[in-house]
């Protein structure tokens, strides 16, 4: 088994990853009003994402005002998909009595 990626493991990285998986695209205000983070925390968590290729982000404006749009990218659902593997192989030793 091999060790559960940190960058996903982190709770608010691991919510926005699975809304992003379950969506074409999302702006950076549903994220804001859907996770309850601080707009710089949720900054902060995109922009890591971002560094590890797993969401791409396209900014753009709406007349004068900024618009931020987020795409969780091929890597991205890859990494998920192989965290959600690592949780399940972990969940099955732990039921095998593999304390």
């Amino acid at each position: 088994m091999s060790e559960l990626d940190r960058t996903i493991h982190e709770p608010a990285r691991l919510r926005i990853l699975t809304i992003l998986s379950g969506v074409d695209v999302s702006d950076f205000n549903f994220l804001f009003s859907t996770l309850g983070l601080t707009k710089g925390n949720l900054s902060s968590h995109m922009d890591k994402l971002e560094k590890a290729g797993y969401v791409e982000v396209r900014k753009s404006f709406n007349g004068r005002v900024p618009h931020t749009e987020f795409v969780i990218t091929d890597a991205g659902r890859t990494a998920l998909s192989d965290y959600w593997r690592e949780i399940d192989a972990i969940r099955s030793l732990h039921g095998k009595g593999g304390d």
